[in-house]
């Protein structure tokens, strides 16, 4: 299941690069634009709560060789 959290999160930043290159472009309308940040922002944000999972889940090994969640 984790595998696919990581898939989802990759997606999610291939797609804030996509929407990152097309707000750069030169032929963009400020409604497009608008629009562009609504939804790169709504992407990071979601990527934001996949990371917040992850660390969750992550466990530290102390000096003593015991576990600990992070």
């Amino acid at each position: 299941m984790e595998e696919t959290k990581r898939e989802s999160l990759d997606q999610m930043f291939a797609q804030l690069e996509e929407v990152t290159g097309k707000m750069e472009g030169e032929e963009i309308s400020l409604e497009e634009s608008f629009e562009l940040y609504s939804k790169g922002m709504n992407l990071l944000k979601q990527c934001s709560q996949a990371i917040d999972e992850v660390e969750k889940k992550v466990l530290v090994l102390d000096e003593n060789g015991e576990t600990h969640e992070f």
